[in-house]
């Protein structure tokens, strides 16, 4: 996009207010859009430090009742499907980091269906800036911090109390872990939020597979059903986000029979999810009606 120059009354040029892009690949431009809203939100929020400071620690506390939760059932049972405390933390920290990281960059996506039913998706669309961009950076909420500080508390328990043979490919898998499950959850995301240009009133769908998700993945696959353990396989690849590259860590096998190596393919499935993802949106998009119409 050629970038545009306002005159003043004198006859010099100026730089106009706004978004102002260059020639350059869309992908940059929707990058730099999401920077900047995304900066323009943490100074608002930071303007009341002491409020974020609370919010910040709620999250957090909400977040650690899930912890919590599986704390009390082990005061009961010695394991669960089969795995230890130690086991369901760490695929319980892996979990929660990526849909965590993935929370605070995308979290806002959910807000689709308000805004196609309240016509101010139609306020986006007028500025030169990706619509993507601009629903994702949307009231950026920094407070979303304390969910992955509280995953990576557990996920430090688990490595610190598990006894791992560690090898370079395991420890390079944890990163790749929370990076790959991040896209994962991301494309979800987009995916629901596309999702929301027909249905408009979608976002507990979209809830389902998000926080829901997140959920599923902080137990043991052996405590489900085989059916729906081979559906966030093979359907919705939620799996690939944190029990398959978790079990190749633990050395344990995984209850759909599938080999070790699968578990390294994080990266190129969340690669493919995020561009069914991004194709779900554009249809989406192209088929919004405004309201006015």
């Amino acid at each position: 996009m050629a970038e545009s120059v306002a005159v003043r009354a004198d006859g010099e040029e100026r730089e106009p207010a706004g978004f102002v892009f260059e020639d350059r690949p869309r992908m940059l431009e929707g990058v730099r859009a999401y920077g900047l809203i995304m900066a323009m939100w943490v100074r608002s929020t930071m303007a009341y430090r002491a409020s974020f400071a609370m919010t910040l620690f709620g999250d957090f506390a909400v977040t650690a009742f899930d912890f919590v939760t599986i704390l009390l059932m082990f005061t009961h049972v010695d394991a669960l499907g089969g795995y230890s405390l130690p086991e369901i933390a760490l695929l319980y920290g892996l979990s929660a980091t990526a849909f965590g990281v993935c929370d605070l960059l995308l979290g806002s996506m959910d807000r689709v269906g308000g805004r196609v039913r309240d016509g101010t998706l139609d306020t986006l669309l007028v500025r030169p800036v990706p619509v993507l961009a601009q629903v994702a950076a949307d009231r950026f909420a920094l407070r979303r911090l304390g969910r992955i500080t509280q995953g990576l508390l557990v996920l430090g328990y688990a490595l610190v109390t598990l006894d791992i043979a560690w090898t370079p490919l395991k420890m390079l898998m944890l990163p790749m872990t929370v990076i790959g499950g991040a896209a994962i959850f991301g494309a979800i995301f987009i995916a629901g939020a596309a999702f929301q240009f027909v249905a408009q009133d979608a976002s507990e769908v979209q809830n389902s597979f998000t926080y829901g998700g997140t959920t599923l993945l902080q137990y043991p696959p052996t405590v489900f059903a085989k059916d729906l353990v081979r559906g966030v396989t093979f359907v919705v690849p939620l799996a690939f986000a944190s029990w398959l590259p978790a079990l190749y860590v633990l050395g344990r096998e995984y209850p759909v029979d599938l080999p070790r190596w699968v578990a390294f393919l994080s990266p190129l499935v969340a690669a493919g999810a995020c561009g069914l993802a991004g194709l779900a949106w554009r249809a989406g998009l192209r088929s919004y009606r405004s309201t006015g119409s």
